[in-house]
């Protein structure tokens, strides 16, 4: 049986009477990357909104370190290690990329570690540290998106949760952005990845989930899912 840091288990959640997700299941181990694909309005955004907490699951558990979290609330989750970088980015347009990545490490768990963890900071996103003074409103929507996940990383998650990280970014921009996820998952930190790029969630990810109207439909390696005819002309353009 694989190790599970993430157990997530026959889920369900709604918005008022609208239920969005329906008897949800999967899991993450230790070190993995996990992403999960499918057509917008699928729930993607609502399951990650509901391991983040802020959304209360209607039934169903979530198990994060074999402790049931699914009643606990969002600051308890980041105090666990679950940290999330929410679709949107979600910054501060007057704060400083150096306010921002401060913020990501006022988790008591993550102070010890403060400047160890922006040595890695630097590594992996020298573009915005060049540019840690400035204001968030003078930065390209790539780099936000860069300093949405650095504020993240700054928590020393023992989960990242991404949501939509390439959205609204030039292709090249995208690439930048998942060569730096990939990145952080070699630091053998876990990664639940939402994706609406198929394409690109499916060549980083190791495994993969299909979300579809709410109910996971496909479940597989992420190459098993690259290969899959279904995936491939749904999910990946291509003709079949």
């Amino acid at each position: 049986m694989r190790d599970e840091l993430l157990a997530v288990s026959h889920l369900s959640a709604a918005y008022g009477p609208v239920v969005v997700l329906r008897q949800v299941s999967l899991v993450v181990g230790p070190g993995e990357f996990v992403a999960l694909v499918g057509p917008n309005g699928s729930g993607k955004t609502t399951l990650l909104r509901t391991i983040a907490g802020v959304l209360p699951p209607i039934e169903g558990t979530i198990r994060f370190a074999g402790a049931p979290v699914e009643r606990r609330p969002p600051e308890e989750r980041v105090h666990l290690g679950i940290s999330s970088v929410p679709e949107g980015r979600h910054l501060f347009a007057e704060l400083t990329v150096l306010d921002h990545l401060d913020l990501g490490a006022h988790v008591p768990r993550a102070r010890p570690f403060r400047h160890a963890t922006l040595d890695l900071v630097r590594e992996l996103f020298p573009q915005i540290w060049e540019k840690r003074r400035r204001r968030v409103a003078e930065l390209s929507a790539g780099e936000q998106q860069m300093v949405a996940v650095a504020r993240a990383l700054m928590a020393r998650p023992r989960l990242l949760l991404l949501d939509e990280p390439s959205m609204g970014l030039a292709p090249l921009l995208v690439a930048t952005i998942f060569e730096v996820i990939r990145a952080i998952n070699a630091q053998g930190i876990p990664i639940l990845l939402v994706e609406q790029n198929a394409y690109m969630a499916l060549q980083v990810a190791q495994r993969g989930y299909v979300l579809q109207t709410g109910r996971i439909v496909l479940a597989d390696t992420a190459a098993a899912l690259r290969a899959n005819e279904l995936v491939r002309r749904a999910y990946l353009g291509e003709l079949v």
